[in-house]
C-alpha cells in the first residue's frame, strides 16, 4: 500500500497545472508578474483567462498571450461556466485573481465555491464580511486558498522567521516596520496613469489607501517573521494630496498580545509620498538576546545583531540557512534573486498543497500552514482586511487605542 501512494504521489506532483487568470491584460503590472512567477519553475501553464473587464480587450490579452480561442473568455462568469463544462483532467486546477481589489469577492466566491483553487492578489477583499464568507467557503470545499502576500518568499524572510521563532534573539520586545514610497507624491490620478488611478478610488480599492495597498504587506510582513498577534492599535491616516480620496500616508502604534509574559510594541510605517523612496520595505525585530533587520531593496542579506557579539549578515544561498531559507532559493550564492522569485516561491508552495488534495495528503482546507505548505492563506488575507478596518476606524476615532484582535 505504501508503495502505492507513493507511486501515486510521485505521479501527481510530476503533473503541470492547469491556470487560469482573471485580470492581468494589457497594460496591467501585476498580471505579467503573477504568470512570470507562476511559470517560472515549470510546473503550471497558463490555459485560460477572461484578462479584462471589456469583452474586447479581454479577447485581445488572450491573443497577446497565445490563448486557444476556446478559451479565450470575455468575462469571468463565461470562465467559470465553460470550465466547468469540461473534464477533471482537461479544467483548470486553480484560477489566479490580479483585478482591482473591487472585483476579488466575487470573483474568489464563485470559484472556491465551485472547488477550484484559488490564488489571489492582496488585499483579499473589500470588508471582513466578504473575508468571513471566503474563510467559511474554504473550510467547507477543502479548496487551497493562497494571497499573494509575495515578501514572505523571501528567502531572507523565512530565516528570520526561524531564527525568531527558534529563539535566537529571544523573547520580541519591539518591532519596526516601514514602507516607504513617493510615486503618489503628486496627482498622478488625474493624469490618467491606470495604477494611480484605480488605487486612490475607494469604490475600486476599498476603505484604505496608502494603509490597503502596502500597509496591508508591512502587517503580514510582521505576523509571518514574528508570529505576534495584535492586541491594539493607534493609527493617525493622512491624505496630503489635495483632492485625494484615500490615504496616501499611514502611521500606527502597534500593541502585541503577551507571550511569555512580554507584551510586544511596535511601529507600522506605510507612506506613499515620501519623495525619493521607490519601493523601500524594512523591517526590524528586537529581542531579549539580539536584534534583526531586513531590508526589501538588499534582499539577499538578513543582518543579526546578537547581545553583547559583533554583527552578522546572513546571505541567502548558503548552507548556514535554516532548510525553508534553502528550499526558497534557485541561484548560488552571490547571484541575485529578489522580486519574481518570491513571488515563485507563494506559487510553488500553494502548488505543493494543490497536488496534495486530492491524495488526502493534508488538510488543505485549514488555516494557517496547510500541514507545513508555507503560503499566505485566506486566513491572512482576512486578517489584512481586518486591520485595514481596523486602523481606519482608529484614525477616525478620537480614542488613543482602538481594539485590533483578530477574531478567529
Amino acid at each position: 500500500m505504501k508503495v502505492k501512494f507513493e507511486v501515486c504521489w510521485r505521479l501527481v506532483v510530476n503533473k503541470v497545472l492547469r491556470m487560469g487568470m482573471v485580470g492581468g491584460g494589457r497594460d496591467a503590472f501585476i498580471g505579467a508578474v503573477h504568470r512570470t512567477a507562476a511559470c517560472m519553475d515549470h510546473r503550471a501553464r497558463l490555459v485560460a483567462g477572461a484578462l479584462s473587464s471589456t469583452p474586447e480587450k479581454s479577447k485581445a490579452s488572450g491573443r497577446d498571450l497565445g490563448l486557444d480561442d476556446r478559451r479565450n473568455y470575455e468575462r469571468w462568469e463565461d470562465m467559470l461556466e465553460g470550465e466547468l463544462l469540461l473534464g477533471e483532467d482537461e479544467r483548470i486546477d486553480f484560477v489566479c485573481i490580479v483585478t482591482p481589489n473591487h472585483a476579488h469577492y466575487p470573483v474568489a466566491k464563485a470559484f472556491a465555491s465551485a472547488g477550484i483553487n484559488v490564488i489571489c492578489d492582496k488585499p483579499l477583499v473589500h470588508t471582513s464580511e466578504q473575508a468571513r464568507e471566503l474563510v467559511q467557503i474554504v473550510k467547507k470545499t477543502g479548496v487551497v486558498f493562497a494571497v499573494t502576500y509575495n515578501y514572505s518568499g523571501y528567502p531572507m524572510v523565512k530565516h528570520a522567521r526561524e531564527m525568531v521563532s527558534s529563539g535566537a534573539i529571544g523573547d520580541v520586545r519591539k518591532v519596526i516596520v516601514e514602507y516607504n514610497q513617493g510615486w503618489l507624491a503628486s496627482a498622478l490620478e488625474k493624469s490618467g496613469q491606470k495604477q494611480a488611478d484605480w488605487r486612490t478610488d475607494p469604490a475600486r480599492s476599498g476603505l484604505g489607501g496608502a494603509i490597503g495597498d502596502i500597509g496591508s504587506h508591512a502587517e503580514q510582513l510582521v505576523s509571518y517573521i514574528t508570529g505576534l498577534s495584535l492586541e491594539s492599535i493607534c493609527a493617525d491616516l493622512t491624505t496630503f494630496v489635495p483632492g485625494r480620496r484615500l490615504d496616501d500616508d499611514a502611521n500606527v502604534l502597534l500593541r502585541f498580545k503577551a507571550r511569555n509574559g512580554i507584551e510586544a510594541r511596535g511601529v507600522l510605517i506605510a507612506s506613499q509620498i515620501e519623495v525619493g523612496h521607490e519601493n523601500d520595505l524594512r523591517i526590524r525585530v528586537f529581542g531579549t538576546k539580539g536584534t534583526l533587520e531586513w531590508h526589501q531593496e538588499d534582499p539577499n542579506v538578513l543582518m543579526h545583531r546578537p547581545d553583547g557579539g559583533p554583527e552578522q549578515f546572513f546571505r541567502r544561498g548558503n548552507g548556514y540557512l535554516c532548510d525553508a531559507a534553502k528550499r526558497a532559493t534557485r541561484l548560488p550564492p552571490g547571484h541575485p534573486e529578489a522580486f519574481f522569485e518570491a513571488f515563485a516561491n507563494v506559487y510553488r508552495n500553494a502548488y505543493d498543497a494543490i497536488e496534495a488534495r486530492p491524495l488526502g495528503k493534508a488538510d488543505v482546507g485549514g488555516i494557517g500552514l496547510h500541514g507545513g505548505y508555507d503560503y499566505p492563506d485566506v486566513f491572512d488575507g482576512a486578517r489584512g482586511v481586518h486591520f485595514i478596518e481596523r486602523v481606519v476606524e482608529s484614525s477616525r476615532s478620537d480614542r488613543k487605542w482602538t481594539p485590533a484582535s483578530f477574531p478567529l
